[in-house]
């Protein structure tokens, strides 16, 4: 059985989404000081007690945009779905918190303005681990289960909605030679390869594939008018009979066909399409 921790846990790479993040907690740190005043903040003189709140949210906010947003651009390498897991989820948001913490002890201890000492940020850094830790967890699980039914949903339907067409298509390229005709209905996926699109198509029992220099808006606009083709990621078009499978875990969705020996990624957008296409 793999240990709980070492299971995959999606990272956040959308920086909008992270931006509101950012936004709403550094919002919402000085909104709860004012309400509930912790740390003896009501005994503090009210000019004290204003820059203190004032403070707290612009510390929340820098370390939260370090870590939300700028470290995970400049390495995104690191910061991705297909490496991140429930482990790493963990440590990151109890470091965040830490920096946050220390953030605050420095400004109490330097103006004097509140006890607030270092003995109290691994208090809560300790405290807050549990429950942070269990609510990654369960998150964990509920994305997996729900993804997995999704998933199979999606596979079930799948058996039961085939598309037939006949016309030839005929992709144009930008050197003649390399133009390809083929019938619609033998489509298996196009992929986008820098300035060229990559054809993948069945040929009896076997599966051709050729370059073509031309770009995938071309593609795309060149079959628009079949509804059983479609746009499933940015870089790749799909036709809907032949997927052989939908897998869906906590990383994302991906597609499989029958003898081709890697996936392919599933938009979000388009989970929700293929859904409502079969």
């Amino acid at each position: 059985m793999q240990n709980p921790f070492n299971k995959p846990y999606p990272f956040n790479e959308d920086l909008k989404h992270n931006s509101k993040i950012v936004f709403f907690i550094s919002i919402g740190v000085p909104l709860f000081l004012i309400l509930l005043q912790p740390f003896d903040i009501s005994l503090l003189p009210k000019q004290d007690k204003y820059f203190l709140i004032i403070a707290f949210g612009v510390i929340t906010f820098l370390a939260l945009s370090l870590h939300l947003l700028f470290i995970p651009s400049l390495f995104p390498k690191t910061f991705t779905s297909s490496k991140w897991n429930v482990k790493k989820e963990i440590f990151w948001n109890s470091w965040i918190l830490f920096t946050i913490l220390t953030g605050y002890f420095f400004y109490c201890k330097t103006l004097e303005v509140l006890k607030f000492d270092f003995n109290l940020v691994i208090k809560l850094i300790l405290t807050a681990t549990i429950p942070i830790t269990a609510l990654i967890l369960i998150n964990q699980n509920r994305m997996f289960r729900s993804r997995a039914k999704f998933a199979d949903d999606i596979n079930k339907k799948l058996q039961d909605h085939k598309f037939i067409q006949d016309k030839i298509i005929l992709f144009n390229s930008d050197y003649q030679k390399d133009s390809l005709a083929i019938k619609v209905n033998l489509l298996l996926f196009i992929r986008s390869a820098n300035n060229y699109i990559e054809v993948f198509w069945k040929d009896g029992e076997l599966i051709k594939n050729q370059m073509i220099r031309c770009s995938m808006a071309y593609a795309e606009d060149l079959l628009k008018e079949d509804k059983f083709i479609v746009k499933c990621h940015r870089s790749y078009i799909v036709n809907i009979n032949y997927i052989d499978r939908f897998e869906g875990n906590v990383q994302g969705y991906k597609l499989y066909f029958d003898k081709i020996d890697f996936p392919i990624p599933v938009s979000k957008s388009f989970a929700s399409k293929l859904q409502e296409l079969i």
